[in-house]
């Protein structure tokens, strides 16, 4: 119980707070009685410490000493009697009192310390008796929601009737996964301090325990869900304006037990059915699934549709960006991308099927209406979450629209190389469809790319291959002459004299040939720089 209310017991009517007023809300859980002036190494965190101050007549000089000593120990307060041995308390004392926020008690002279110990004990006890009813009843109501059947979506109703406010169970990045009932008015609360414009809740400003949110004052809690070492994600219970308890998080902490039994419980089982669905998914988009019928009715009964207009989505994970972890956590980090992709296409198409493999996710969704593919994919690629932890990035082809599923193999190859060559050209991120390779989509369906290579070795010469400061210059000049076909632009853009661009067009033509005044010179060699900006496909 807090010091305040100790203040208030009927044993201590008549104490006086002399000092340490701003640490009132400190927590006693036991007291004790000083006895001797070396009474430190005997003290324990949230204690309150009696004392008729016999073992402090000797030593005024040191009490502010004493003071500090105590505070550091975590002391909750110190009670004194006045008078008999103590005729006051020194003023360096009540200083350093006041500066710790340490509570200083000036305890009546005709109290018994033995009836201060039973009052104040008896209470203690009482309260976390209290606590862990309710505890105990929240864990019995929680497990039997569990044992009906029931799932994160439960979890939370079943908290906001137990406490008041709402209950939210989030991803590790701050996803929402399952929310009770919000109230109408005022929601969310905590605006941009809690909440990002995509709806994530930022678990990264919330310290476990209970608290208070900067703006608007609303009192939070927020609880993980662990299973072993595995972070599952957090609970967080919203108050709905009354001040949050330790009670309210000791029932929390129940609930996050729960809730990780239950994720645990989904995670196996969609190990499961993911293994199944991936394999069936592996074959179709293989071309191994001849009768397309029976391929419409089988996907029909995994909730997929592919009866319909067409697209397939390939997120291609980028190899070695960052550390590789352990096993368990690369699996995880792995159903968590897979568990991200599947909300975000989820909310445009419930029919979609989204698979993820070890290195990279497809998905075969209904093509969109409204608006091109490749801009309705980045308005879902934008809308993923991330899990407030280094993520590996990714890059996403987007394949054409396909009217079968016999078509579908065809379309994962398309979507696989829009991923892969946009990789290329832009780097982690890219979000290219099929359609916008233009002729990177022809160069990438050459089979023998030692062809490639030696059409760009024969075109190029001598700047083919270079990765020297000249020989990279050179190929910019070459590329922004042939971009713009304009020597006095070229020399604006690269913020060259007029004169020393003139001088290297007349090095470039030595090294390559003719190309100001040969159309087909000059066709070869903006070939050839794609090729060369290929390299590694």
């Amino acid at each position: 119980m807090p010091v305040s209310d100790v203040l208030s017991a009927s044993s201590l009517a008549g104490a006086q707070l002399v000092a340490g007023a701003s640490g009132l809300n400190r927590i006693v859980l036991r007291l004790n009685v000083m006895e001797v002036p070396d009474i430190v190494p005997w003290t324990k965190p949230n204690e309150l410490l009696l004392t008729t101050g016999y073992p402090l007549r000797e030593i005024p000089e040191q009490l502010a000493d004493l003071v500090a000593q105590l505070h550091a120990r975590r002391l909750a307060a110190v009670g004194i009697k006045l008078g008999r041995y103590l005729d006051r308390l020194p003023p360096e004392m009540l200083e350093a009192a006041d500066r710790v926020g340490l509570p200083v008690i000036r305890l009546p002279d005709d109290v018994a310390f033995d009836d201060i110990i039973n009052q104040v004990l008896t209470d203690v006890l009482n309260r976390q008796a209290a606590v862990l009813a309710r505890s105990e009843e929240a864990h019995r109501a929680l497990v039997d929601v569990v044992l009906a059947g029931g799932g994160l979506d439960a979890i939370t109703d079943q908290l906001s009737q137990i406490l008041d406010g709402t209950a939210l169970i989030t991803s590790p990045g701050g996803q929402v996964l399952a929310q009770s009932p919000p109230p109408e008015a005022d929601w969310p609360p905590g605006g941009p301090d809690l909440w990002d414009p995509d709806g994530r809740l930022r678990v990264e400003r919330l310290k476990h325990g209970a608290g208070v949110l900067d703006e608007r004052g609303a009192p939070v809690a927020v609880v993980p869900v662990l299973a072993g070492s595995l972070d599952h994600g957090r609970i967080v219970l919203i108050a709905g304006g009354s001040p949050l308890e330790d009670s309210d998080v000791h029932v929390l902490e129940r609930a996050a037990a729960t809730a990780a039994l239950v994720i645990t419980k989904e995670l196996a089982v969609s190990a499961v059915e993911s293994k199944y669905r991936g394999d069936f998914l592996h074959d179709l988009l293989a071309g191994r699934v001849d009768d397309s019928e029976h391929a419409v009715r089988h996907c029909a009964s995994l909730g997929w549709d592919i009866d319909r207009p067409l697209i397939v989505l390939v997120a291609q994970l980028e190899p070695g960006a960052a550390p590789e972890p352990s096993p368990r956590d690369l699996r995880s980090a792995h159903e968590r991308f897979a568990t991200a992709w599947r909300r975000a296409v989820g909310e445009r198409d419930p029919r979609a099927a989204v698979v993820g493999y070890s290195q990279e996710l497809v998905v075969v969704m209904g093509a969109p209406t409204g608006e091109p593919p490749g801009e309705a994919v980045r308005k879902m690629v934008a809308r993923l979450p991330g899990d407030g932890r280094t993520r590996r990035p990714f890059s996403t082809g987007i394949s054409r629209i396909v009217t079968e599923p016999a078509l579908l193999p065809q379309a994962y190859q398309q979507a696989r190389r829009a991923a892969t060559v946009g990789h290329r050209m832009h780097g982690p991120g890219s979000v290219e469809d099929f359609d916008s390779l233009g002729v990177y989509r022809l160069l990438s369906l050459v089979p023998d790319p030692t062809e490639l290579t030696d059409f760009m070795r024969e075109t190029l010469r001598d700047l083919a291959f270079g990765d020297d400061a000249e020989t990279v210059d050179l190929r910019t000049t070459l590329q922004i002459l042939l971009d713009t076909n304009n020597v006095a632009e070229t020399a604006r853009i690269m913020h060259f004299h007029y004169n020393t661009l003139r001088y290297r067009l007349a090095k470039l033509e030595r090294l390559l040939g003719p190309f100001t005044t040969d159309p087909h010179l000059r066709l070869n060699l903006m070939l050839a720089l794609q090729i060369q900006r290929m390299r590694g496909l």
